[in-house]
């Protein structure tokens, strides 16, 4: 069972974890957004259509949601590590036995299903811990270890692809199989918080004989607050509301890339310039993440309030990012859209701690991850919809930016609800007034 923390050490040895969490990203999540380099090799070896060729992305992606909730169910009972070092066996079995290659449905069962759950089973606790570790300065390290994901997706692009030309495809995938066994590395370094709760109880029963059955009681009942995944989140307002917030996020964050490059090439910019848009929009990503997480950790902006005004920056830059005509006003629209998608990035995951606390911190990420899927899911193809019916690229940038305005409503419902919860717990536990201070009136009064 994961031991917990009741006070994090915001530093020390919990750098050490952010690192490996840094690592843990890159060799996952940019793993899979760079995974498109293999489309064309993997589809013409086949022989498939494109459609049938791109289930094994779409498995890697619904996996890697739907097995949140089990990674955070173990992370519970076992330990990060544990689940950590279990994600990166996974990773590389998938990759491994896609070398094979025997068929479609081979790979949608190793580089689709295996390397999701393995994306999964790193990736949650990964994150999660890192929470665990820190408390004030929470904002900063969770940014610190998103970045690992924009700073490895910015190399693994031409690293693939020259990995690909040297050892074909399946010799790429077993390469990059073994690499991701790195991540069982990052996992053994992930060491669990002792419990300073239970380590009190556990001094107070030997100094106290007297009170020992109640200290007793504690230490065995406090194990067991923890050790059941915690469902019945989707009952808190606060949760829902903020579940809400992200898929209708996420419904609009796999809309630009998706139509980035189109839009490119219907402006007739040749191709190499539009690589390069890709190129830019990893770096500001990776700027904007740092750069929020440093500004949140001041504590100069409440972290919800921070959320709902990057997600309105996002949302002005898609509505923008339509009105450019060429390459360099493409390039300064992509700019601003990328930078403020990462600090929105850096900080949603502090958002959600804030929101739910940290005891249900495991069990919320994961629920929060399987909700969020509808959306992914569904944006991509309502926008493609969208845009087949207007016969403009343009259309799905408006159509992500509105989704993203509604979004930051529900955020703004979500921040007066707590205020009003907060206010409300103020006034519970302020002091009666006595209308007669003094003890003889008080006596005088039942004569």
């Amino acid at each position: 069972m994961q031991a917990k923390d009741s006070n994090p050490p915001d530093g020390g040895y919990g750098w050490v974890v952010v690192v490996s969490a840094f690592v843990v990203m890159g060799l996952t999540v940019a793993v899979l957004k760079t995974f498109g380099l293999f489309f064309v090799e993997i589809q013409q070896h086949f022989d498939e259509h494109a459609s049938t060729t791109s289930w094994i992305t779409s498995i890697t992606i619904a996996v890697f949601h739907l097995g949140a909730p089990v990674a955070s169910s173990l992370c519970v009972q076992y330990t990060h590590r544990t689940v950590v070092i279990t994600g990166g066996l996974l990773a590389f079995s998938g990759m491994a036995l896609g070398f094979f290659g025997l068929n479609m449905v081979w790979m949608y069962a190793t580089t689709g299903f295996l390397q999701g759950l393995g994306i999964s089973f790193s990736w949650t606790p990964a994150i999660s811990i890192v929470s665990h570790y820190f408390s004030k300065k929470r904002a900063l390290a969770n940014a610190i270890a998103s970045a690992g994901e924009c700073a490895f997706a910015f190399t693994f692009g031409p690293f693939f692809q020259w990995l690909i030309s040297q050892y074909g495809w399946k010799g790429a995938l077993l390469i990059i199989g073994g690499i991701q066994l790195n991540i069982c590395v990052c996992g053994a370094l992930m060491r669990p918080l002792a419990s300073s709760c239970l380590e009190a109880s556990h001094c107070k029963t030997e100094t106290t004989p007297g009170s020992s059955a109640s200290w007793r009681d504690k230490e065995d009942k406090s194990p067991i607050m923890h050790k059941t995944f915690n469902w019945m989140l989707v009952r808190r307002p606060e949760f829902v509301l903020y579940a809400i917030f992200g898929i209708l996020a996420a419904m609009s964050f796999f809309v630009p890339p998706l139509f980035l490059v189109p839009l490119s090439y219907s402006l007739g910019i040749d191709e190499s310039w539009t690589a390069s848009l890709l190129s830019i929009l990893a770096m500001v990503d990776f700027g904007g993440r740092l750069l929020c997480g440093w500004y949140a950790n001041l504590h100069v902006t409440k972290t919800i309030h921070l959320l709902a005004m990057t997600i309105t920056l996002i949302s002005t830059s898609l509505m923008l990012l339509p009105l450019a005509n060429n390459y360099l006003s493409l390039a300064i629209f992509t700019g601003f859209y990328g930078f403020f998608f990462g600090t929105t990035v850096a900080i949603h995951i502090t958002v959600l701690a804030d929101v739910v606390g940290m005891p249900e911190f495991d069990s919320a990420l994961g629920l929060f991850m399987l909700i969020r899927s509808t959306g992914g899911f569904v944006g991509p193809p309502l926008a493609g919809l969208i845009v087949d019916m207007a016969g403009d690229y343009r259309a799905g940038f408006y159509m992500a930016g509105a989704t993203l305005v509604l979004s930051a409503g529900f955020l703004g419902i979500l921040d007066r609800l707590q205020q009003r919860k907060k206010r409300g717990s103020k006034i519970r536990t302020k002091p009666e007034k006595t209308t007669l201070p003094y003890p003889s009136l008080h006596l005088l009064e039942h004569q």
